[in-house]
């Protein structure tokens, strides 16, 4: 484990991580904390704990939506595997019928 310090809203904090997601880690901070930035310019009267939770679940709905698209992607994956399956059981068939 590594000990780490982080930024977000100007504000610093302690984080230990594996060493193999530092650099993941220290992304992960730096995207949350662009977007509380953005919130907090566009909110700017806002308490910081609004602007946070607003941030918050804007990034929540983003990691829903891509569960989701994946979700979808495995679907569809699923269904050509079926049918590639399918035409090769089809194919070897016809094959041992030769």
């Amino acid at each position: 484990m590594k000990s780490i310090k982080v930024t977000i809203l100007g504000k610093q904090y302690p984080l230990k991580v594996e060493d193999s997601e530092e650099e993941n880690m220290i992304r992960i901070c730096n995207y949350v904390d662009e977007r509380f930035k953005t919130y907090r310019e566009q909110l700017v009267k806002q308490p910081e704990s609004t602007v946070m939770s607003l941030a918050a679940l804007s990034i929540a709905e983003e990691l829903f939506e891509a569960r989701n698209n994946s979700s979808e992607l495995e679907k569809n994956e699923h269904h050509t595997m079926e049918r590639v399956n399918k035409s090769l059981e089809k194919l070897l068939l016809q094959i041992k019928e030769e």
